[in-house]
């Protein structure tokens, strides 16, 4: 083979390669940090360069402000290394209190300090989960609710938008559940983040939930999930290997024209982040770019 063959044939590989990518246009594509969790420590820049080499070129943080010092890294450095890889993150996992009207003032506080944190990066989301289920109680609901709005107003304040993110194990998990918060809050102020896996082992219609919620829809998570084991881990897979209707979801954000981010947010990867969210890059653009894009 002579080096102008050689040349071709690499060229021509690395635009097939590209071509598989997520094209990141109306959708656009995230995975979470904490999947990174599960295995031995590696420099966030190793993180970064899965994003860029899978097309999924966006990030959510967890255990906030905690990951700069886990990770050794400051906002400056995390700026600069995301502007050369074009990365972006997307927003964190925030969770408190909410339930507990006594320190509600503390939580719509932490929120405001991550979302300053987010505004370093020019993102305009945060997540917001629901407290452990053992605080579960009437009472507790409505003070949850009454938070969420309140963390909603602070957000529309900053420029952001919050919303609900479902989890099994949380005071939020069923359809019932979600249904009730999303009643409870102020459209206006709180929006919707779904977690299609949790959804569906939570025993609801993933399909129908964000369906009948679309009109608050802020960021999803996609991730996919089948009824193995008790285990929650046990239960969660790359997309396409699982039973959720990615193609039903699909045709629901095509329906209200969505422009925003959707996060892979994988529990585990049992040949690695990188395999992972190569399978799932493939899945996206044989499957679902079809769709919508």
């Amino acid at each position: 083979m002579t080096r102008r063959t050689a040349l071709a044939v690499l060229a021509a590989t690395l635009a097939r390669a590209a071509a598989r990518l997520p094209a990141n246009r109306n959708v656009r594509w995230a995975l979470g940090a904490n999947l990174w969790n599960s295995f031995p420590r590696v420099p966030f820049t190793d993180i970064l360069d899965v994003m860029k080499d899978t097309g999924f070129i966006g990030i959510r943080m967890t255990q906030f402000p905690q990951i700069l010092k886990t990770y050794s890294i400051t906002v400056p450095e995390l700026q600069k290394e995301l502007a050369k890889r074009g990365c972006h993150i997307i927003t964190i996992s925030f969770n408190g209190p909410t339930h507990d009207p006594s320190k509600r003032a503390e939580v719509v506080a932490n929120a405001k300090t991550a979302m300053t944190f987010l505004k370093e990066f020019d993102a305009k989301h945060l997540v917001v989960f629901s407290p452990n289920r053992s605080n579960a109680s009437e009472a507790g609901f409505k003070a949850m609710c009454e938070c969420f709005n309140a963390i909603g107003e602070a957000a529309g304040e900053m420029g952001f938008r919050a919303g609900l993110h479902n989890h099994m194990g949380q005071i939020v998990q069923t359809r019932e559940e979600v249904d009730r918060c999303m009643a409870m809050t102020d459209p206006k102020l709180f929006s919707f983040s779904p977690d299609t896996a949790h959804l569906y082992l939570a025993d609801c219609d993933v399909v129908q939930t964000i369906d009948q919620h679309k009109s608050r829809l802020m960021l999803l998570d996609y991730k996919d999930a089948r009824k193995n084991s008790d285990k929650l881990l046990d239960n969660i897979f790359d997309l396409g290997d699982g039973a959720v209707d990615f193609p039903g979801c699909h045709r629901v954000l095509k329906s209200i024209g969505f422009k925003g981010w959707l996060c892979v947010d994988l529990d585990v990867a049992r040949k690695g982040p990188r395999a992972s969210y190569e399978r799932c890059a493939q899945y996206v653009v044989d499957k679902l770019e079809s769709i919508y894009v």
